[in-house]
């Protein structure tokens, strides 16, 4: 039986894969093959890929083996597997077991010391000051300096605070009244309120506590790239989210893109990444200080982004410059994008309300919206109505969860 070229193989089941399947789909025609614990709703009543449930397949104990005898399978049918985690977790795991999946990964992945640095701030901060990269003022705190480290801030309030890694199992599996993955406070008594709390939860883990930089959504910036397995930056993207969400469980996740370019950035970018080795996919997040006039960066997710099919919606598709030089060894210079598309997670009925800036709505109102999940090629009964109820859900949480950054913290 004569090979198919590649099969992408895609770890995880929530939007972001949804959109990797899709941009394989719309570059090659190929039917990629999504490994996940549990579906989740964004590939819900789908048909523009395969799924497979794996129990426990995000246990350390159960991932290598269960990917191993995945690859085995496929690699009968297909000359090249291709693997795209699509979270920080599936990440580590493919890093920390790469070697032993007996080179049927055709694309790499970065090394586990540098994934490391990227898993908890006080490192990642560490390494911005060794390569000149802006970073928001931080403090850390160990557990037993969660009320002490307010002595030696070196801002003072409103405050930020996360967990050092609020992906970490240690946070996700620990729980507490009020429990998010970015807190925002006001005054210390809000802080020690939500300290009081965390501490009888069990969680042992550092706590990152940064100045509040002015500026609601529309200060954010988000940055997506992609680099060979030699370290050259192939493409770079970036948007300025215009709304994020706001319920905890998603809160400080993006729900509106606007592409865009910079220059300047790009080449200060791509310097620090092919500085630092990097390799594959990347996920940068940083905030512009209009104080300083100055691009503040908070970290980097070793994958595409959750919101990082608005690359495809300014023009250019990741995965197929992924497949392009992993499978067919096809190298061409560095892709900067300059263009400005509209890319949503929620309706604009949501953006109309909660994008406050009158002249951010002039702008949006200017550009049709992209919308990962309402694929065209994807439009069964049973699709459509999942994603309307999807949909009214989001409308449910914004009104409940939303607040105004610029003027009050919740």
């Amino acid at each position: 039986m004569t090979k198919k070229d590649f099969l992408p193989i895609i770890l995880g089941s929530d939007e972001n894969a949804y959109g990797t399947a899709r941009l394989f789909r719309e570059a090659y025609d190929v039917r990629p093959l999504l490994l996940c614990t549990i579906p989740l709703s964004p590939t819900k009543a789908s048909r523009i890929f395969d799924l497979e449930v794996i129990a426990g397949f995000e246990r350390e104990d159960v991932f290598p083996g269960a990917l191993l005898a995945v690859l085995r399978r496929e690699a009968a049918k297909y000359e090249k597997l291709l693997v795209v985690p699509c979270s920080d977790y599936y990440a580590g795991l493919l890093c920390r077991h790469y070697d032993g999946f007996e080179g049927l990964i055709a694309n790499r992945f970065n090394s586990e010391s540098l994934l490391e640095t990227f898993d908890t701030k006080d490192r990642f901060y560490a390494l911005c000051e060794a390569h000149g990269m802006d970073y928001p003022k931080t403090a850390v705190a160990a557990p037993e300096e969660r009320e002490s480290v307010l002595a030696r801030l070196p801002f003072d309030f409103p405050i930020v605070v996360k967990p050092e890694n609020s992906n970490a199992t240690d946070y996700l599996r620990c729980h507490f009244e009020g429990q998010k993955k970015v807190f925002f406070f006001d005054t210390r008594e809000q802080y020690l309120a939500m300290i009081a709390s965390m501490n009888g939860s069990g969680y042992a883990g550092k706590l990152v506590l940064q100045e509040f930089v002015p500026g609601g959504d529309g200060a954010m910036r988000v940055l997506n790239s992609y680099s060979d397995a030699d370290g050259a930056v192939r493409a770079m993207c970036l948007g300025r989210p215009v709304l994020e969400y706001y319920d905890p469980k998603s809160i400080g996740n993006y729900a509106a893109v606007l592409s865009c370019g910079d220059g300047a950035l790009y080449e200060k970018m791509r310097d620090f990444l092919q500085a630092i080795g990097y390799v594959g996919f990347a996920n940068l997040d940083m905030k512009y200080d209009r104080r300083t006039g100055r691009y503040l960066l908070f970290e980097i997710n070793p994958r595409p982004g959750r919101s990082s099919y608005f690359v495809r919606s300014a023009g250019i598709n990741l995965m197929k410059l992924f497949a392009d030089d992993v499978v067919y060894g096809r190298r061409g210079g560095c892709v900067c994008n300059e263009n400005v598309a509209l890319w949503s997670n929620v309706p604009r009925g949501i953006l109309n309300r909660y994008v406050t800036d009158p002249a951010l709505r002039a702008e949006l109102a200017r550009h049709k919206m992209d919308r990962t999940l309402k694929n065209p090629a994807d439009r069964s009964l049973a699709r459509l109505y999942h994603m309307a109820r999807v949909d009214h859900a989001q409308y449910k949480l914004f009104r409940q969860y939303w607040f105004d950054k610029e003027k009050e913290t919740p």
